[in-house]
């Protein structure tokens, strides 16, 4: 299994350069293993979704026809695969939970211990009322908190119109503060 740092080595015989899928992979790889993290919840998941992604990548980089940026397609074809993965493993009744390593932070010169422990404890309730949500929410509150995306971005990459992710964006954030009242 390859890390995000590293290719995962393409399938033979394609089209198209074996230099076109590195590039996007060197462009594009840490970011489609985070919102494969965000969205799975386990690093050894998360990590075997991002080469999966790239497989299907690497098999249909001609298929790309431009019509949405290179960031928009690689997230629609991540945000698909771990909702697939996700139905496949609740139909075999098996739950993963985070790894508090996922959440460790390094200790910087301006930062106290104190204030470390508070992030990790922040960033485990975040994780913990985004696991409560739909996945829809969680899907809209990814890409639009963590990833930074438009309104018209995510529309593109969610196939939905920019109308309905603006209101469905609205819902998202009110079940996620609600939920959010309760682990505190």
């Amino acid at each position: 299994m390859s890390h995000p740092g590293t290719t995962p080595q393409p399938p033979p015989s394609t089209g198209h350069p074996p230099e076109d899928f590195a590039r996007v992979y060197e462009e594009h790889g840490r970011h489609v293993y985070y919102v494969a993290l965000r969205m799975l919840g386990d690093p050894a998941q998360a990590e075997d979704a991002t080469h999966d992604v790239f497989v299907k990548v690497f098999r249909n980089l001609d298929r790309f026809r431009g019509e949405s940026c290179m960031r928009t397609w690689l997230y629609r074809i991540t945000m698909n695969h771990c909702q697939n993965m996700l139905k496949s493993w609740q139909q075999r009744n098996i739950y993963s939970n985070v790894d508090d390593a996922v959440w460790d932070t390094s200790v910087g010169p301006e930062e106290s211990p104190l204030q470390v422990l508070e992030t990790q404890e922040l960033g485990g309730r975040i994780q913990k009322t985004l696991d409560t949500l739909p996945w829809e929410y969680r899907r809209l509150l990814l890409l639009v908190a963590d990833e930074e995306m438009s309104y018209e971005q995510i529309a593109q990459v969610t196939e939905q119109s920019v109308d309905a992710v603006r209101g469905k964006l609205h819902r998202a954030r009110k079940a996620f503060a609600q939920e959010f009242r309760k682990t505190s």
